[in-house]
Order: structure tokens, then sequence, then C-alpha cells
């Protein structure tokens, strides 16, 4: 199914797949989805996670450490489809772990699962066609990351082949929370609407209402990955889907 998101702006949620545990994912997965969040991106966590900031980090090692590997979370992902058939579900990953189940398999079992796109943070749009040819074949939608360093080359290049939506990162750097939305944002999503007539996602450092409403004024969709991420590491595991829950509903009213 197509990737929509149903008000102004989208929310879309980031989770490390397996921290605290795959259950206690699932959990937080559906309580974001009950209170408004239109697309669950699910990480897949990696033991050298470079684009991101010390909580994902944090996070991704926790996953690691527990074993949890790509087909756990693909798993997952029918799992939160079974249960949410109209959500949108995003595999997030850094490339080694495709490469290493294989690119064909994954796409497959990626379709498999009921993902509706996947977004590789280290697969560059300029050596991708091999991946296109996958996701093609699997019908999954790629989506890539706009930088604000991105020449319009570039631009016009992810807005050619990207399906979904475009993800817009707000600044340059690691993930992380910030205390008000990069003023590159909008400059960015004006240059990527040039080129795409695909909804515009904004991430990297999205973290509360304000946020949220800002992005809403030029952007699609805001992703909120840190604070989520942060939330759900201070918080006991029995609480986190109820305090997540919480944390989503509350993004839309400032």
């Amino acid at each position: 199914m197509p990737i929509e998101f149903k008000t102004k702006p989208g929310i879309v949620a980031y989770l490390t797949a397996g921290d605290p545990d795959l259950t206690t994912t699932r959990d937080i997965a559906l309580a974001a989805i009950d209170n408004g969040a239109d697309v669950i991106e699910l990480g897949v966590p990696f033991s050298d996670p470079l684009a991101d900031g010390p909580v994902i980090q944090r996070a991704s090692e926790r996953a690691v450490a527990r074993g949890t590997r790509l087909s756990d979370v693909l798993a997952l992902a029918k799992e939160i489809r079974l249960a949410r058939p109209a959500c949108g579900i995003v595999i997030f990953s850094y490339l080694n772990p495709v490469v290493r189940m294989g690119l064909p398999a994954f796409c497959k079992s990626a379709k498999e699962a009921g993902a509706d796109g996947v977004l590789l943070t280290d697969m560059i749009v300029e050596e991708a066609a091999e991946y296109l040819r996958e996701m093609d074949a699997n019908d999954l939608a790629p989506i890539f990351l706009a930088a604000p360093t991105s020449p319009d080359a570039r631009l016009q290049a992810i807005g050619a082949v990207s399906k979904g939506f475009v993800y817009a990162i707000s600044r340059v750097g690691i993930t992380g929370t910030q205390d008000k939305v990069a003023s590159d944002a909008p400059d960015l999503v004006a240059r990527l609407r040039k080129f795409t007539k695909l909804p515009i996602a904004v991430g990297f450092g999205i973290s509360n209402a304000a946020h949220v409403q800002a992005v809403g004024e030029f952007a699609d969709a805001a992703i909120i990955g840190s604070a989520l991420v942060a939330l759900i590491e201070k918080t006991a595991p029995e609480k986190a889907a109820q305090a997540v829950g919480e944390f989503i509903g509350g993004l839309r009213r400032v």
C-alpha cells in the first residue's frame, strides 16, 4: 500500500527494534500508531551506527547485545502489519545487515513482512541501481536521505527514484534532539519541491509539539527519533508503550 499521511503534519515514529526487547517494541509501535503515528520506522540495530547520536547508539548497542537481528526486525514488522493493517511501515537500516542477508532475499522478505518501504542510511542514490531494481521488483518504496549540503543534481536524482516520501535531514551531523528546528530545513524542503511531488518528511532534532508545528508550516511530516528512543531508555519496559502513546498523542497539541 502507498505510504499516506492522514493529517498535516504527519508523524513518523522511529524505534530501535529490540530495545528494550522485541515484544516491548511491538507494544510501543502499536501504541504510537493508536495515538497518531502515520508511519513506523523500525530501526535495525547495528554495531557501528555512525550516523546516529549517543541516544540511538546506546539503544542499538543494547538491542545488538540482546541478539536482535535483521530477521527479527522483519518478523516484528509482520506482527505490526497484521495488528494494524493501515499503518505505514518502513525498515530503517544501515547497508551492512542487508548485504549480509543478500539484497534479493532482503527485499523479498521485507515485502512478505508487510513493509511499505526501506531506508538504508548509507545507500547513496548514485550507487543504487541494483537496489532500485530489487525494490521495484518487490513493490517497495525506496526512501532516500536528502541533506542541506546536497547539490541540486543530487536532489533531482533523489526525487526521480524515490517513492513513499523523501526524508529531509534538517541539519548536517548525527541524530539527536535539538532546541529548535534547524534553519536550513525550510530551504531544503523548498529545493526538494522542485524535483518531487512526494510528501517530504523532516527529521533530525524534532522532539516536541512546537517542533512538529514548525515543521508543518513547510513540510508534510515530522520524524521523531531520538526523543522517542530517549523516552524508552528512561522508562520501565512495562510502562514504555503507555509513555510513548502519550508522547505521540501530544505532538500535535501546542
